[in-house]
């Protein structure tokens, strides 16, 4: 893979307050708490141990925000994506009722921090708006926005005529609005979780990447790239969409497409009045759902899926250039002045993964593109596990690390670098043969399996994921 884009071309890099000053790791340290990963859940989970007395150090690998959390469309959207109803027949009343309560709050989490630490980020709280991109997906906002109101959430269902009013196109059917949602300038608001978390008592170490990590004498010895060793009694994993290999089989557990954005120059005022008039934010019904929003300067922000691999140049931007004209035939002519992308975290099921894989080790991973408000409320919550060791603390059970099947095939496909004749040994112990020419894939293990997965399995994720191949 390819390293990751730049944080650098972003519109947020542009419009952010300064970074805070946080040198590396050049001593060894001991503390409490050694939290690897400086985004959202990281941060929080440092902050919230901090303000009850946890001595805790934050070993980031670039900067605070490098990773999604400074990358993302600044879209605060409370729940998760799974419907109330859905969650309660999943977890069992009694657990789907609190989780379902701790999703429809996690936006609180993100504005109560901006306004008791006053941090300099734009911020608005206006509600986020989903779009029914299709008359099937209409009954989909209908029966969403019928749950969370039978829950007491200032939600309301809009029909064509008010959905066209709210989001300036005429190119969705109905929508909802959930009030409790809204918008952030994500790199602000991570930076300013820094210096919040610095405020208590946090050491945050830059450009200081955990290379090793092992128990020894009843405590953890995290070593980083330039030496220095952080002796710790726990260790909280954030590291999400950019894990690499510290802990075996944990990059394997999702996968991490590229979310691609464009912003447009400043709009004039009449324009720019158009657009998402009431102040709201929104995104859609699809699977490969598009976002947009305005910033706090009037620029118009679209995002959307793109290219799994990195981008190679501007034309991988592209889809999104052509479908702004689409959605807001007003903007056409629009500049675009910023183009950029960051990774997300896909989990097999769709939700945050908590796992705990040795004792005294904490691992969170998993955003499915809600990562502000998830990603800052599960931060509190792990912080309140730690001090507790109360699992009830936890939202969600911890669960076991448990790698998908062709991960290996499925990036190295996407990534447009898997040769021709290329044979995989893809974990699990089964092997994968792709004849690009032919269109063909042969998938073949032991005794009729593909390594732990049923040959019925790999199949139907193989013709998922590669539509038009013959598999054998």
């Amino acid at each position: 893979m390819a390293g990751p884009f730049p944080l650098e071309p972003s519109l947020w890099t542009a419009t952010a307050p300064p970074a805070p000053p946080v040198p590396p790791l050049e001593e060894s340290t001991q503390v409490d708490v050694c939290v690897i990963g400086g985004g959202y859940a990281g941060l929080s989970t440092a902050l919230h141990l901090a303000e009850r007395g946890v001595r805790t150090v934050v070993l980031e690998a670039k900067e605070p925000g490098y990773g999604g959390s400074g990358r993302n469309g600044g879209q605060v959207i409370p729940g998760l994506k799974y419907d109330p109803d859905d969650l309660e027949a999943m977890f069992g009343r009694e657990r789907g009722e609190k989780l379902v309560a701790f999703a429809g709050r996690t936006a609180d989490s993100v504005f109560d921090l901006i306004a008791k630490h006053r941090m300099d980020v734009a911020h608005v709280r206006k509600g986020w708006i989903q779009g029914a991109h299709s008359r099937a997906s209409v009954d989909e906002v209908k029966r969403r926005s019928a749950q969370w109101v039978r829950r007491g959430a200032p939600v309301e269902l809009f029909d064509k005529a008010d959905t066209d009013r709210q989001l300036g196109t005429t190119l969705y059917h109905a929508s909802w609005i959930d009030r409790r949602g809204g918008a952030v300038q994500p790199l602000a608001y991570a930076r300013g979780l820094a210096r919040a978390a610095m405020g208590a008592g946090v050491e945050i170490h830059g450009e200081t990447p955990a290379k090793h990590l092992e128990r020894e004498a009843n405590r953890w010895v995290v070593t980083t790239q330039r030496g220095a060793r952080v002796i710790a009694d726990r260790v909280v994993m954030c590291t999400n969409a950019y894990a690499g290999d510290l802990w075996p089989g944990l990059r394997r557990t999702v996968i991490a497409p590229n979310s691609y954005q464009i912003a447009t120059e400043p709009l004039s005022d009449n324009i720019r009045k158009s657009i998402l008039p009431f102040g709201q934010v929104s995104s859609d019904a699809r699977k490969l759902l598009l976002y947009f929003r305005l910033d706090d300067r009037g620029r118009l922000l679209l995002g959307g899926r793109g290219p799994f691999r990195e981008p190679r140049d501007a034309s991988d931007w592209q889809h999104l250039e052509a479908m702004l004209p689409r959605l807001f035939p007003q903007v056409r002519g629009a500049r675009i002045d910023y183009r950029w992308c960051g990774r997300v975290s896909i989990t097999r099921d769709f939700l945050p993964h908590l796992h705990e894989p040795a004792p005294g080790l904490l691992i969170d991973i998993g955003c499915m593109g809600r990562g502000i408000a998830l990603q800052t409320a599960l931060g509190q919550a792990m912080a309140d596990y730690v001090i507790s060791g109360d699992v009830e603390a936890l939202p969600l059970p911890l669960v076991p690390i448990q790698p998908l099947p062709l991960h290996a095939l499925i990036y190295a496909a996407y990534e447009e670098e898997l040769p021709a004749g290329a044979k995989l040994e893809v974990h699990g112990g089964g092997f994968l043969k792709i004849d690009r020419a032919n269109k063909t894939i042969r998938a073949y293990g032991e005794s009729g399996t593909f390594g732990a997965a049923p040959r019925k399995k790999v199949r139907a994720l193989l013709q998922r994921h590669f539509p038009g191949y013959r598999v054998e």
